[in-house]
């Protein structure tokens, strides 16, 4: 039998059951729809502010567009070459915090590489350059400390190829070297935010289906047994590109970004992020980013996607050629369809107000809150990287409604696993768990003591262990071999790797499932 020690924030099947029998009995004070990062975010900032707050989620924590970002913390960089400073500041701030306080043991500086070529003019890249500076502004302006963000350069050709082996060598005449924010995994960020939260007292619950949603009510549904109730707190609509199916005003416009996935030594091993114009868009990019297990992701696109299914968005042949096409612009050795070993894709969810002629406003990355009398609480759009900020808003407009005064506090507040890097470095477990667990990582680890086959890698050449698996189950609410495959590991990213996975992903759900659930800590 597989235990944990004491004292870990846990959740799992029993605290899931006991979390909707709660639901069912009691009043509170905040309902959450949505298990992305933005209605995680509602829920560790409305239970640390001292809610009574639930959580409810239609499938999985994290199982739609927070799972499928870029992997970057922007600081506004982007934004700022469309002349929209507001995003940009706020970008650049919470970016600030995610990498000093939030979570430092999720978010990296990470080096971006913007390469003089045949493709880059002389004035392209002077534009560059003087927009890294502007963005190295917003960095001093949000007191992120030059140590984790250095200031951009203007760097030789050689130096380029020592950052970014892979680029072509020809008509190279520099580059830009400019700092910002990476995630080592987006899901693990939504699953850390979603568990802090559970350590301030709110509930989650996982398979469970909102309708009649009402200002401070609605219908829940049990998917795993069919049961109905009516739950009752001042709900927050937090669904993502689901929200306009609890909220008639607001039109959701998905754009979808795809990634294409391919091995790191394909490309000479890069140690930085590297970039590629996009023909006749100006400030419009694709990203080369490395990733620390010998991944690199290619992307995005920027494609309207009406009626995709965003818990799996495809990836189109037309988006595969484009990116290919774009990046091989600065390759030396083009990329092929071959090189590819995996592609995702994620639904931007961008929000609009319709007006009453039925016409829609601009549509923008910024957050929309619509929180007038008598509706439930609408919190839509924005970016994974100011998630915090619109939780804030959210659950400021809760506060309205319910006279209380208390202010947010998720600024100041660490996310489960978090230290600084001197801590890090003396945690007992391997480094790789210590970079996706934090100050956790011995709890995963310790699980192999019991049972030394969950020290295996779950496919041959994945890094993935079996103990990141039965952890997921035992204390992360795991409960399908996707939950684990796909959210609690990234697994599924390499197609190859999937079929092995699987099998161990069943036998850690049939050993581990078996064992009796941790209670309540």
């Amino acid at each position: 039998m597989l235990t944990l020690p004491p004292r870990t924030t846990t959740f799992n099947a029993a605290h899931r059951e006991a979390a909707l029998h709660r639901l069912e009995r009691e009043n509170y004070d905040v309902i959450v729809i949505g298990g992305g990062v933005t209605g995680a975010g509602v829920a560790l900032d409305a239970a640390s502010r001292g809610l009574k707050t639930a959580l409810v989620e239609r499938v999985d924590i994290a199982a739609g567009t927070s799972r499928w970002s870029s992997k970057l913390v922007h600081g506004g960089l982007r934004y700022l070459a469309k002349g929209d400073i507001g995003v940009a500041w706020e970008s650049a701030s919470e970016r600030g915090a995610l990498m000093t306080t939030i979570a430092p043991h999720l978010c990296r500086p990470a080096a971006f590489i913007v390469p003089l070529d045949a493709v880059t003019s002389d004035v392209m890249g002077g534009l560059t350059g003087a927009g890294t500076l502007l963005g190295d502004a917003l960095r001093a302006v949000s007191r992120t400390p030059r140590r984790l963000l250095p200031p951009p350069a203007r760097i030789s050709a050689n130096d380029a190829l020592l950052h970014v082996p892979g680029l072509n060598p020809e008509h190279l005449r520099g580059a830009v070297l400019y700092w910002d924010g990476q995630i080592e995994d987006d899901a693990r960020l939504v699953l850390n935010i979603a568990l802090t939260a559970r350590s301030f007292g709110a509930d989650l619950v996982t398979r469970c289906a909102a309708s009649d949603v009402q200002a401070d009510s609605l219908t829940l549904t049990d998917l795993l047994s069919g049961h109905r109730f009516t739950a009752r707190g001042q709900v927050v609509n937090a669904a993502g590109v689901w929200a306009a199916e609890h909220e008639e005003r607001l039109s959701m416009t998905p754009s979808r970004g795809s990634h294409l996935v391919v091995r790191s030594a394909t490309l000479g091993m890069p140690r930085a992020v590297f970039t590629a114009p996009v023909p006749g868009h100006f400030g419009r990019y694709v990203f080369g980013m490395p990733q620390p297990d010998g991944l690199t992701y290619i992307g995005l696109t920027d494609e309207a996607a009406p009626g995709v299914d965003g818990i799996h968005p495809p990836v189109p042949p037309e988006d595969e050629a484009f990116l290919l096409e774009t990046v091989n612009q600065v390759l030396r050795v083009p990329l092929t369809p071959a090189d590819i070993v995996g592609r995702f894709a994620g639904l931007r969810p961008l929000a609009t107000l319709k007006s009453a002629s039925g016409a829609t406003a601009d549509i923008s990355r910024k957050h929309l809150l619509l929180a007038e009398g008598g509706r439930p609480i609408t919190i839509a759009g924005g970016k994974l990287t100011t998630y915090r900020r619109m939780a804030q808003d959210a659950v400021d407009a809760v506060c309205t409604r319910l006279g209380r005064t208390e202010k947010s506090r998720t600024r100041r507040i660490p996310l489960l696993g978090a230290a600084q890097a001197e801590v890090l470095r003396g945690v007992a477990a391997p480094a790789r768990l210590v970079r996706r667990y934090g100050t956790v990582a011995p709890r995963v680890w310790a699980l192999t003591e019991q049972a030394p086959w969950l020290a295996e890698e779950v496919a041959p050449g994945c890094p993935t262990i079996g103990a990141e698996m039965a952890y997921g189950v035992l204390a992360e609410g795991a409960m399908t071999a996707e939950d684990l495959l796909e959210r609690r590991t990234r697994v599924s990213m390499v197609d190859a790797d999937m079929a092995a996975a699987r099998i161990t992903a069943e036998r850690v759900l049939d050993e581990v499932g078996r064992v009796e659930p941790l209670a309540s800590d």
